[in-house]
């Protein structure tokens, strides 16, 4: 009976039975004696319906006594007990009900009330789906902002790392006239000359403001005309030696950046790795630094990562070796940052523009103590990640046969150890 009273309201009125009771109730007491004029016998009615209402059927064992010239309360106590055993939702029909017959401008009322909550609600729902739009507006202007960003680092690396793949000999042989026998004066040397002639290229691009094909094209003729300028004060070292390592290094593939994103299930990432014989478990002593080395697998195609810590952050970096791998085993390799052997700085020499070596794009058989080290490409830079509070996801996609080099950095930590959880698969 209730259900059906509930749903009665609901059709006729637009708001649920306790909602048009409250509204029936406020509309009464503001407006008695007012803006409405109701009989004497009305208004005990409609207090009748609101005391069965509010309290229930009338109980003449718990109702204080009346004094003897309470005429009033004797008339509201007559009426009360005049609605016997309805229940709550029958005296609450029954005041809307009365109340609608003695006033006219009640049913007005609940409609301006009602028009008043669809045009709030839909102003509210409005306002979140703007709301909603500028939110996914923002997030994919700051995404497109990032990906320029991206887009134009990687650029102007790789046009960095052409003009001095092409001007390190040069700059290398003049380098030994002026610091003979001195290798790190020798790198400061060929470091400034690269800086200075990568500026002066890039002044002449932005001078000529043309379109990126005819940027290109005439930096790559003002490039061969000022290495000829440069070689013909040194002597002839373009040998048939350094012309096929040239050759081996223009093959190499442009790497594609790498996916990464995070997820919530921390702990259970954590327990699960954890129950894997503890082989995916790193314990990384204060300026540890651990590298993990994942050869391609040779029906492979994608690489995935995923890692997390305890209580502290972690500076993790994603590389890749340019060599065919000699196992399909993946290998730990822990060094101590301080270590002047550091293998940090070993796998990043020919990254990080070495001094010694001059660029980031060479071919290190050039270098004086005659040893032959793989070319590494930088995926995603070595950087502290707050990996304790979410999982660090991530893939790439395979650029050729090599070694992808997992880096994690607990070197900036002087006393406190890191735990590391760590997994990865790769994608057929």
């Amino acid at each position: 009976m209730d259900s059906i009273q509930q749903a009665a309201a609901l059709e006729k009125w637009g708001f649920t039975l306790p909602e048009l009771y409250r509204l029936a109730l406020s509309f009464y007491k503001q407006n008695s004696g007012k803006a409405i004029h109701l009989s004497y016998e009305d208004n005990l009615k409609l207090i009748a319906f609101k005391q069965q209402a509010t309290i229930g059927p009338f109980d003449a064992s718990s109702a204080p006594e009346l004094g003897v010239l309470d005429v009033i309360g004797r008339d509201r106590r007559m009426h009360w007990q005049l609605l016997g055993d309805i229940n709550r939702e029958q005296a609450m029909e029954g005041f809307i009900d009365l109340l609608d017959n003695m006033c006219t401008a009640f049913r007005p009322y609940v409609e301006a009330v009602k028009q008043n909550r669809d045009e709030t609600l839909k102003q509210e729902l409005r306002r979140m789906e703007e709301d909603k739009l500028e939110k996914e507006k923002r997030e994919r202007e700051q995404k497109e902002l990032l990906e320029e960003g991206y887009k134009e680092e990687l650029q102007r690396r790789k046009l960095k790392d052409a003009l001095n793949r092409q001007t390190f000999q040069q700059f290398k042989s003049y380098a030994e006239i002026q610091f003979p026998g001195n290798p790190e004066q020798q790198g400061v040397l060929i470091r400034q000359l690269q800086d200075e002639h990568y500026h002066q290229y890039m002044q002449q691009l932005h001078m000529h403001n043309k379109s990126d094909i005819e940027l290109q094209e005439e930096g790559a003729k003002l490039l061969q005309n000022e290495t000829g300028d440069t070689a013909s004060g040194f002597d002839d070292c373009k040998n048939e030696e350094q012309q096929q390592d040239d050759n081996s290094l223009d093959e190499f593939i442009t790497l594609q950046p790498a996916n990464m994103w995070t997820r919530p299930d921390i702990e259970a990432f954590k327990a699960d790795v954890s129950q894997s014989d503890g082989d995916g478990v790193l314990h990384l002593d204060p300026g540890e630094i651990v590298t993990v080395r994942v050869p391609t697998m040779a029906n492979g195609k994608s690489i995935f990562w995923e890692f997390a810590s305890d209580n502290y952050d972690i500076g993790f970096g994603l590389f890749f070796e340019w060599s065919k791998p000699t196992t399909t085993e993946v290998v730990v390799h822990e060094t101590d940052s301080e270590n002047g052997d550091c293998d940090l700085d070993d796998d990043l020499q020919s990254t990080a523009e070495d001094l010694e070596s001059g660029s980031v794009n060479i071919d290190h058989e050039s270098l004086d103590d005659g040893t032959s080290k793989p070319y590494v490409s930088i995926i995603v830079p070595l950087y502290r990640r707050d990996c304790y509070n979410e999982v660090y996801v991530g893939s790439h996609l395979y650029p050729t046969e090599g070694v992808y080099l997992l880096k994690f950095s607990n070197s900036y930590s002087f006393f406190r150890s890191k735990a590391v959880y760590y997994r990865i698969y790769y994608e057929h």
